[in-house]
């Protein structure tokens, strides 16, 4: 991946097995975002292949690759500000694959965040920063996703807030949807994954089980200032 003459990401390569969480970590400026966004359909892919599901999706448009269930859920939300909670979540079952299951998702994001379900009525500007990532969650739930991309879910938000999310989108996998957790937080986002990759100016310079990176040197002084 290319910005001009700048190499955002250079040859990265990872697998994310069905079922599991995958921890995507690193500090700022590692390239992170970038490379969700590769994977997304939003950034191009200058070289390499991406496959999903066995399928080659490098020259997919997004918009396809969230037909075959690609779901990414934006670090900046991406809500429609002035719907509400619910016109916000039937917003997202406006695909192919998951507009027969409108109902049923709705009551499955109600399920996860209680809360979207006193708000639903609510417009999405007026929710609380915490309710507002609920609801982004909650509405890329509604593509019905066998891939979901949390770009730095945690960002910006308390520490309550932040063990109700990261207990949520631990519930999600549970429930069937294999999820790629891009975040800053570390010590979080491993404790909840099977397999993790540490992302460095544009290189996977580690990965391994999740536990595995959780306890080594590197990573804890690295990351976590121990």
């Amino acid at each position: 991946m290319k910005y001009g003459d700048l190499v955002a990401l250079r040859d990265v390569s990872l697998s994310i097995e069905q079922g599991g969480i995958v921890s995507l970590v690193g500090s700022n400026g590692s390239g992170k975002t970038t490379l969700i966004n590769t994977l997304s359909g939003l950034a191009d892919c200058a070289a390499g292949s991406i496959v999903f599901n066995g399928r080659p999706i490098q020259d997919m448009p997004s918009h396809k690759r969230v037909d075959l269930g690609l779901v990414q859920i934006p670090e900046n939300r991406r809500l429609f500000p002035y719907m509400t909670v619910l016109e916000n979540l039937e917003m997202g079952s406006m695909t192919s694959r998951s507009r027969d299951k409108r109902q049923d998702n709705i009551k499955k994001v109600m399920h996860l965040f209680p809360i979207l379900s006193k708000r639903s009525k609510q417009i999405a500007n007026t929710l609380s920063g915490g309710e507002q990532r609920m609801l982004a969650i909650g509405r890329g739930l509604m593509s019905d996703p066998e891939l979901l991309m949390l770009d730095e879910p945690s960002i910006g938000l308390a520490p309550i807030i932040v063990q109700e999310i990261f207990k949520a989108i631990a519930l999600i996998n549970e429930l069937g949807t294999t999820v790629l957790l891009v975040e800053q937080d570390v010590n979080a986002s491993l404790k909840i994954s099977s397999y993790g990759y540490v992302l460095e100016n544009g290189e996977i310079t580690l990965s391994g089980p999740a536990d595995d990176l959780l306890h080594s040197d590197k990573v804890r002084e690295a990351y976590m200032g121990l």
